[in-house]
């Protein structure tokens, strides 16, 4: 796919729309401020498009691969919104149990890529589940602006309960080994803090570029956790060393990426903040640790 690069782009302008993307901003004051960005005959528009996900052109695993039976299920959560339907992919030919990998979005719900990131994992051996934290909104709308909005108006104390429910009834289904992992992005990556926690028998987890839980959580945390943090992504790095040096003292297991030169989102390869290098190491790192930590049963 012939793709623009984050060096396609203004550093001003990235960070414009991070904040845009992350609801600091609403459309109609990022375009005013993306105006100035605007040469060579492009509208401030054009720039959101451009930077804007493409779905279809970045997938990696199709919807119907023969490799994999997938299916969406429905999910109770009586101590959250009531229920939740997940997204969840396995190896079609799959004899026996295998280990579980929850999947959490970003802030758009479950989109095609988050889709897309779940079969990968089906393929290298995995249960993968992704929940959608939109359902009780009506689900991923198919517009990541609308998807956006609705995301803004969820109860979060429900939606992580939400996200309780699921790794629990997920760890307990007949074809999981009973072992389970947790990978998040951005605001997945977040949740996959507060669910490690929250869940003293979480196998592992997985943050790409996500909000730290309070340094006081720290202690609860019993799963090794695999951290990936962006360059230049100010929003989510200045907590950091705080978290850090509160895992260090409670004798976490834990190991943080920086990737040099990378923006918020790098992982994400629908979009211009892509970085193909940077995301196929830590894509690399990431499926050595889940296949240290949740042995094939």
């Amino acid at each position: 796919m012939n793709r623009l690069s984050a060096a396609d782009f203004d550093q001003e302008l990235l960070i414009l729309f991070d904040a845009y993307v992350h609801g600091d901003l609403d459309r109609r004051i990022f375009l005013q401020r993306a105006g100035k960005f605007a040469v060579g005959g492009l509208t401030a528009a054009g720039l959101l498009a451009a930077l804007s996900p493409q779905f279809a052109a970045a997938q990696v695993v199709p919807k119907d691969d023969a490799r994999l039976k997938t299916e969406v299920v429905e999910v109770d959560s009586p101590a959250g919104t009531g229920r939740i339907n997940a997204y969840v992919a396995k190896p079609a030919q799959a004899a026996g149990k295998l280990p579980s990998v929850l999947v959490v979005h970003e802030n758009r719900g479950l989109n095609p890529h988050i889709e897309d990131i779940t079969r990968r994992l089906a393929l290298e051996g995995f249960l993968a589940i992704a929940p959608d934290a939109l359902t009780p909104l009506g689900g991923y709308p198919g517009d990541e602006d609308q998807a956006r909005t609705l995301f803004a108006q969820l109860d979060q104390s429900k939606t992580r309960q939400d996200f309780l429910a699921a790794a629990a009834v997920f760890k307990a289904r007949p074809d999981s080994t009973g072992r389970l992992g947790v990978v998040g992005f951005c605001y997945g990556g977040g949740m996959a803090h507060y669910l490690a926690t929250r869940l003293p028998d979480l196998a592992a987890a997985v943050s790409f570029y996500g909000n730290h839980p309070p340094a006081e959580d720290a202690v609860r945390v019993k799963a090794p956790l695999l951290v990936h943090l962006a360059a230049v992504d100010e929003r989510i790095n200045a907590a950091w060393p705080t978290y850090e040096a509160a895992l260090k003292a409670a004798g976490a297991r834990y190991t943080m990426h920086p990737y040099p030169g990378t923006q918020h989102g790098f992982n994400n390869d629908t979009t211009p903040r892509f970085d193909a290098a940077a995301a196929q190491l830590a894509w690399a790192r990431t499926l050595a640790f889940f296949k240290q930590h949740l042995p094939a049963g």
